[in-house]
This record gives structure tokens, C-alpha cells and sequence, in this order.
């Protein structure tokens, strides 16, 4: 469980394809802190790190999290948002982050305004997904906990705070990219519990 504050940024240096899974080396200021088998949360996926070397770590990616997240298209130099699991006796500055990708959006626009952004993003237009968007609420975008507003059927707008631009990697998003989006896990509870309700 994590909360969508992210620790630090790291970067993809090698990618390497094994059967229908891949496996990432990522190079980070954390790297040495991690310890093999502890859950990472990378730009939004928890991955179970594999192997440590000076500065590095490895994680796999099975073919499930390949296609429902852009993993799948992580390239040497890619950068990354990592978040380590969440401590029980923290606050939680956030919200309650699986790190379970729903789906991927796209970035359609970006407004540049003095002191701040504007990003406005697009997903699959799915009744389930649209459901679990709250105007003032909240979404895990690329690991990133954001408040969501703004919202037009399947589309909504994030603004992001001069520390959020410089500390992850937001600053690398322009319309055309596309993100990994975790909805409110809070959210799907409320949601299940109407539809089982309804079976009744």
C-alpha cells in the first residue's frame, strides 16, 4: 500500500524481454536503501525488487501489468516515479495507492499558468471507469496521488504545484503522452457494494 507521495525519481537504464515478462534495472538515490523482496511502487506499478547493485535495483514485469500499463514501452532513459510502501505509523499525506493500474490515460492538453500546470488527461471511456471519478477527488497518476477537477465524461484536469513539476515525473508529460492511472480504491468499494446490492 502506498499513498501517492513519491520519494524520489529514478531512471530506466536497461530493459531486457524474458518469455512474456520483461525485467527493468532502474538507477535511483534509493536503490541501495531497498531491500530484495520489498514492494516498490514504480511510476504507479508495485513491482517486488529482485536483485541490488551499487546504486541500482532490478523488478520484473509480467505480461498482465505489460498491457494494462505503459511498462510496456519503458526504454533505457526513461524517468520514473518511485514511492516505497507505506509505514503504518505515517501520515498519510495523500491517499490509499494499491499500486494496481486500472488503465492508462493520455495527456491532451497542458496549460502552462504563472506558478502552476494544468494538465488535462483522456481514458477509455468504460461506464466503470467514468463511475470512479469525483469531481474534488482523488487519482493515482503515475504513482502521483493528485486531486482531480474539471471533469467531462471521461476526461478530467490536474493542476500541479511548482514542488510536484520539479520532484517527479510530471515534467516530462506533454500532450501525447500517455500515463498509468490507479482510480480511488475507496471509490470501488462503494461501487461494488451498489452493484452486489443490486443483485439482491
Amino acid at each position: 500500500m502506498f499513498t501517492g507521495i513519491i520519494e524520489t525519481t529514478g531512471t530506466v537504464t536497461d530493459v531486457e524481454q524474458k518469455g512474456s515478462n520483461c525485467t527493468f534495472w532502474i538507477s535511483s538515490s534509493i536503490s541501495n536503501e531497498l531491500k530484495v523482496d520489498q514492494s516498490v511502487s514504480h511510476d504507479g506499478v508495485c513491482l517486488t525488487v529482485e536483485e541490488i547493485k551499487p546504486g541500482s535495483h532490478r523488478v520484473t514485469a509480467i505480461e498482465e501489468t505489460l498491457l494494462k500499463s505503459t511498462l510496456g514501452s519503458w526504454q533505457p532513459g526513461a524517468i520514473i516515479n518511485l514511492e516505497r510502501c507505506l509505514l503504518l505509523p505515517s501520515r498519510l499525506d495523500g491517499h490509499l495507492v494499491q499500486g494496481h493500474v486500472d488503465t492508462t490515460g493520455i495527456c491532451i492538453s497542458l496549460i502552462e499558468k504563472e506558478g502552476s500546470w494544468e494538465y488535462e488527461f483522456e481514458f477509455d471511456p468504460k461506464p466503470e471507469f467514468m463511475r470512479l471519478i469525483v469531481e474534488k477527488g482523488s487519482i493515482s497518476l503515475n504513482g502521483t496521488s493528485l486531486t482531480i477537477f474539471n471533469i467531462k465524461e471521461n476526461r478530467f484536469t490536474v493542476a500541479i504545484i511548482p514542488y510536484t513539476y520539479e520532484h517527479t515525473s510530471i515534467r516530462n508529460v506533454t500532450p501525447g503522452t500517455k500515463v498509468n492511472l490507479e482510480f480511488d480504491i475507496i471509490g470501488k468499494y462503494v461501487l461494488r457494494s451498489q452493484q452486489v446490492r443490486s443483485y439482491s
